[in-house]
């Protein structure tokens, strides 16, 4: 009998979300969607603009992008950018991470605070349509490896802001 992709994730904790859903057989914003509360919320998409505006303040951070099987990681600030010709344009001569993001074609975005092979990782996970990932940004760590506690601070702040809100909505 195959397991739900809550047992997947209760039974393999240790595995990030993009294993847990090659192991499920299934898109990684559905494992998102079968995490526990304390490990993963939704941000509306209505605040991704906003998002986009105040990235580029929380510091030095991980951008990832995965593509078939390949991973690229850019560890910088994520940059300043501004809409143009259906993009949002990177545009920061400060950051080493450039590019044009379709936003429209982002339909969900996570926050997601799930240990990774026993330790503390946080991210923004932005998704597709198809629950596809598009990309990923992970909060900083300094020289030995620990978070920076000032976006931990920020990103948690963020996910109680939006378990209110979704509580609000409920009532």
């Amino acid at each position: 009998m195959a397991l739900t992709i809550a047992e997947l994730v209760e039974q393999h904790s240790e595995l990030s979300v993009s294993q847990l859903a090659e192991k499920a057989q299934c898109s990684e914003a559905e494992v998102v969607a079968h995490l526990p509360s304390h490990w993963a919320c939704w941000l509306p998409k209505e605040q991704l603009q906003w998002l986009m505006y105040d990235l580029p303040s929380w510091g030095p951070m991980t951008t990832i992008i995965q593509v078939a099987g390949s991973i690229f990681e850019i560890k910088d600030h994520f940059p300043n950018g501004k809409p143009g010709h259906g993009y949002y344009n990177l545009m920061d001569k400060q950051s080493h991470l450039h590019g044009h993001l379709k936003l429209e074609n982002i339909a969900n975005i996570a926050l997601v605070s799930k240990p990774l092979r026993g330790t503390e990782s946080y991210c923004f996970q932005f998704f597709d349509e198809q629950g596809a990932t598009i990309f990923k940004i992970y909060l900083g760590r300094d020289r030995k490896r620990v978070l920076l506690p000032e976006q931990v601070a920020r990103f948690e702040l963020l996910k109680q802001n939006m378990a209110l809100t979704e509580l609000e909505n409920e009532l």
